[in-house]
This record gives structure tokens, sequence and C-alpha cells, in this order.
């Protein structure tokens, strides 16, 4: 792929959406608020229900797919892309492990009333570890609550239900997790603190005490641990990968237009910034790439749970590409100068290095890379080349 390619590839979504993102996107963040403009269109073409298969009046939609709409709204807002994404994880987490009546009509709802669907997996105490609970529910009959003080929940305030991580009972361990769907009807959110970050502004990620009550066919049957392994872990790495190349890919996009206009042609050299817009084209190429190959994988996979290999492969995946994305629009900064650096105008990519910012601490890099430490020892990992055809 070339630089040029990046503008007249299609897109995978409405221009009508891409258009109200983009008009309302230097509001969403310097209001650092929840992305209503972009959302209404998401809702107005069905996307919110897009993995849901068609046989719940869904779209049946492919990770490859959604993960084309995630970078291509992520071009316009970065923060509604990254609201889309977190959302379909979702959803398919719904789509591939919930079993019986009630998740089959949850699904039939997300299509039909375009219900958004959030995350809390977060909990004050366990150091940012997803796999790792403190609270626990309490079982009564066919009835059971809990009570969660959670650190951090996007979208929270916004959402139509929030899938929430617990402990299976009191007296299980902080790994023995389950996962359950609340509805807003089922939920009290106490919010506990305000939401003024650096940059992904408008996801509106703030700390809540959640207090729910539901039927015990909200639990999802297979254990939280499966659920995480199969589904959350790498797809939530694919499509956050997506958003990042996304916003990476516009600050390319404005970096060439602007040395494009300054170029000098009785230069017979390239300038300085064409070299620095080469590298971050080269870096954002190698990111996209490494998406492509997860995506691969991961439809391969058939939701079973990856191997060491594979889960070091998602692991890497999430880390390559938040240290690449955010080195190309650094790139991207230096090819533009002031420009570039400026708050406002055509060229500025100050919002994407803010944004993107944020790419290395969604879990937190460091913590990644300890897991596929102890993952590559016990599993050798998956090099070389599959050529795809004998010999």
């Amino acid at each position: 792929m070339t630089a040029n390619s990046f503008k007249s590839r299609p897109s995978a979504l409405p221009v009508s959406l891409l258009q109200a993102a983009a008009a309302a996107s230097a509001a969403v963040d310097m209001e650092s608020r929840f992305p209503v403009e972009a959302m209404t269109e998401i809702r107005a073409h069905g996307l919110l229900g897009a993995l849901v298969p068609k046989a719940f009046g869904g779209q049946g939609s492919s990770v490859g797919r959604v993960a084309a709409q995630c970078q291509s709204l992520a071009r316009s807002c970065s923060s509604s892309a990254m609201i889309l994404a977190m959302h379909h994880i979702q959803v398919a987490c719904i789509v591939g492990h919930g079993r019986g009546s009630y998740f089959e009509d949850l699904l039939r709802r997300i299509a039909s009333d375009q219900l958004l669907v959030a995350s809390a997996t977060s909990e004050v105490g366990v150091g940012g570890s997803m796999r790792t609970s403190l609270c626990a529910i309490e079982t009564d009959g066919h009835q059971f609550g809990l009570t969660k003080k959670c650190s951090a929940i996007s979208f929270g305030r916004y959402a139509d239900a929030v899938l929430v991580t617990a402990r299976s009972g009191p007296l299980a361990n902080e790994s023995d997790q389950i996962l359950a769907a609340f509805e807003r009807r089922d939920l009290q959110m106490e919010k506990t603190g305000a939401w003024d970050a650096m940059g992904m502004r408008g996801t509106v990620t703030e700390p809540f005490v959640l207090r729910g009550s539901a039927s015990t066919d909200h639990i999802f049957p297979s254990p939280f641990g499966d659920i995480a392994a199969q589904t959350m872990t790498p797809l939530g790495h694919i499509l956050w990968a997506a958003c990042w190349t996304g916003i990476a890919g516009d600050a390319v996009l404005r970096a060439r237009s602007f040395l494009r206009k300054t170029h000098d042609a009785r230069s017979d050299r390239p300038t300085q910034g064409a070299y620095a817009l080469a590298e971050a084209v080269e870096t954002l190429q190698m990111a996209e790439a490494r998406l492509r190959q997860a995506m691969r994988t991961y439809e391969a996979s058939g939701g079973q749970t990856p191997g060491f290999a594979d889960t070091a492969g998602y692991n890497s995946l999430k880390i390559s590409v938040a240290d690449a994305c955010l080195a190309v629009v650094q790139k991207a900064m230096t090819a533009c100068g002031f420009v570039g650096y400026s708050r406002s105008g055509r060229y500025s990519v100050e919002r994407h290095l803010r944004d993107l910012c944020s790419a290395p601490l969604m879990i937190a890099n460091s913590r990644i890379r300890e897991n596929s430490a102890w993952l590559v020892l016990t599993q050798a990992p998956s090099v070389g080349l599959d050529l795809g055809f004998e010999e």
C-alpha cells in the first residue's frame, strides 16, 4: 500500500456518518463529551448490530469488515471509532458465549433497537488486571446481585447494557470469574469521579460504583477466563489496533497533503519533511500488515482458545501497533512542522498525537509484555513465512 492508496481506497462506512463524525470531532474533544452526532448516524445505519448474526436480525458482518469500519471512522473521529470498537467486542462475547433465550433476545434487541453495550471489567484494587475480581455475586434462588467499584467504564453513562465481571461467589478465588449482562433497568450507577483526560476524550471513561440485580440467566454459562481468551482479548487487540491505524493513517494523509502543497518543483531532491513522511508510511504499513495477520489468525481459529503462541501473537499485536502508530504521528508532525503542532488547521495532528498516547496505556504494554515473556518461553513463537503452496 502506498501513501496515495489511503485516499483512493473506498470507505467501509456511509459518507453521512464520516461527515457527521468529522464535523463534531473538535467539539467532542474540546468539551470531552460523548459523540452524539456520530452515534446517531451509527444507529441510523444499524451498525451496532453489525456482528449480530442475520438469524437474530443483525448484519452478520465479518471481523475484517468491522475492523475496516473502525479504522475508517477513526480517521474522522477517534473517540467515535473506539466506542464502536468496544461495543463490537462486547457483542462478539454475547454472540460467541451467550446461551439461552435471554441472550438470544438481547441480540435481537441490539440489532432492532440499536442498544449500545459497554464493559465493566476494571475494578478498584486489582491493579488493572482484567482477570482479577474482588467483588462477587450473591445468588438467591433464580436471582443474583453484586456491587462493584469500577475504576473506569467507557461511555458508561450512555450505554444501554453493561457486561460486568465478578467472582463466581463469595468464597471463590480472585480469578474464578463470571461475566454477566446487566441492562440499565437492572443497574444503579453511581459516578465517583470525573473524566478530563489528555486524549480519547469523547469516550467519557468515568469511574462508577455499580449495584445490580438480575435473573441468573443473565450470567454467561462459560467462565470468564474462556470468554477473555477466546474472544474479548484477541478481538479487543484487533479492533483497538484498527482504530489506532486509522488515526495514524489520517495523520499521514495530512502530512502528505501539506508537503505536496509546499513542495518546490525546482528542487531535485526530497525535503527532510518528505523523508519523515516516508518513514511514517513504512511504519504504518508494517503495523497494518501485522493487523491483517492477526485478523486471519482470529478468523481461522473458529472461536477456539488460542495456544500460547497465538496468545503471544495477539499480545505483540497490541504492543507493536500501539507503539508504531504513536511513532507514525510523531513523524507526521515532524513532516508538517509547526502547522502540525498547531491545535487547529487542516494540517494539525496534535489531537492525533494526544489520542494515540492512550494506546500503550489501554492495558499497559509493560503488563502485556511480561505475560508474553512467559508465553514465548513455554511455546515457540509463530515465525517464518507460510508460502501457501507447495514448492
